[in-house]
């Protein structure tokens, strides 16, 4: 794993500095399908939750025209990549089609550090009593591509393909402690655009994260994504491709203190990291 000496918190940007640079670089290169991104903007717009979206929360999540909406979505369907959907009130809208669903299945099944980490992850979760995810980022979320949870415990309603907040989760935290300074310094741009307000004390809480990072190999999250929910994290390279993957131990505070976590917990999930990094040593 990364060095934690060498952690640092780059400076973002000004205020809307990142949407105009996405702007001219898109502009700037020749080779970027613009209609490409806009449709795959739709397919991501989607969340776990969303039961059905119509093409105006569409086009506001995606930042356009109703309009552009209207015929990117027409085509997705046309392609399987949506599929027509009604709330059962006479309300229509799109929810993913299958097209999405074969994609995202051959990626899991692709993705060898997910087979041997369940049951890892699954002995983890029962001795701890809490639950147990592997995840990856997606832009501004970490996305759950396995997650194993105790028959006993009480936790929370996640599981594979949910997403969680980049910068206020300990999963999040983590992956931003082991990407590069770059990614880093990319995505806080991103996460101040998203939220002005909030950005000074999502600043600070990072900061800590990135400290905590150093000091004790992981990062953590207090009631700082929700008021209820405890959990700590740690980052990975996986093999093969060597893309920074994480994984959280977490669940309900009055289950799993921060005591708990920090000195039972820790280190075991730090053990489970190291074996899943090591090239060929848990495969």
């Amino acid at each position: 794993m990364q060095n934690p000496a060498r952690l640092s918190l780059q400076p973002a940007a000004p205020d809307g500095a990142r949407s105009v640079k996405r702007t001219i670089n898109a502009k700037a290169d020749r080779h970027f399908v613009t209609a490409l991104a806009r449709g795959l903007d739709v397919l991501s717009a989607f969340r776990s939750r969303d039961r059905m979206l119509g093409n105006q929360e569409l086009a506001r999540r995606c930042g356009l025209p109703k309009s552009t909406i209207s015929r990117l979505t027409y085509t997705l369907t046309k392609q399987g990549y949506l599929e027509h959907a009604d709330d059962g009130h006479g309300n229509g809208g799109y929810r993913l089609g299958s097209a999405v669903l074969a994609l995202g299945s051959t990626m899991l099944a692709r993705m060898d550090v997910r087979q041997v980490a369940r049951p890892l992850m699954q002995e983890l979760a029962d001795r701890t009593q809490a639950m147990v995810s592997l995840g990856m980022r997606d832009r501004l979320s970490m996305i759950y591509v396995e997650n194993c949870r105790s028959e006993s415990a009480l936790t929370l309603s996640l599981d594979v393909g949910s997403r969680i907040p980049v910068a206020t989760t300990a999963m999040g935290r983590a992956y931003l402690a082991l990407c590069s300074e770059t990614q880093r310094a990319a995505l806080l741009d991103r996460v101040r655009d998203r939220d002005p307000a909030g950005w000074a004390q999502a600043r600070e809480r990072i900061e800590r994260a990135l400290a905590e990072y150093k000091e004790l190999g992981v990062c953590t999250s207090f009631g700082d994504w929700q008021k209820d929910v405890n959990a700590i994290a740690v980052a990975f390279h996986a093999p093969g491709g060597r893309s920074v993957m994480a994984i959280n131990c977490g669940g309900p505070g009055f289950n799993l203190s921060p005591e708990f976590l920090l000195q039972q917990v820790r280190p075991q999930m730090l053990a489970l990291a190291h074996r899943l990094e090591e090239p060929g040593g848990a495969y």
